[in-house]
């Protein structure tokens, strides 16, 4: 089975808050409510390489939020 590059978490110790974690290299956990990563490679290239990368993978993370969250209230409706 091939996991998605992006999961949706929550944990009832941290009940305000929600997570994405990025399955693939850089793996990552962004705190959406608080706006914080933990990273969990270690990070490698050039610093402007890294800086468009990281850019490149929230983005895609805050899509990939905005989609669930539209399919979420759309199955409550």
């Amino acid at each position: 089975m091939e996991l998605p590059h992006f999961l949706l978490a929550d944990n009832t110790d941290c009940p305000d808050d929600i997570f994405i974690i990025h399955t693939e290299y850089p793996r990552f956990v962004w705190n959406v409510n608080h706006d914080e990563v933990e990273w969990m490679d270690e990070l490698e290239g050039s610093e402007d390489d890294l800086v468009s990368e990281i850019a490149d993978l929230l983005d895609a993370a805050d899509a990939f939020y905005e989609r669930e969250m539209k399919r979420h209230e759309a199955e409550l409706i």
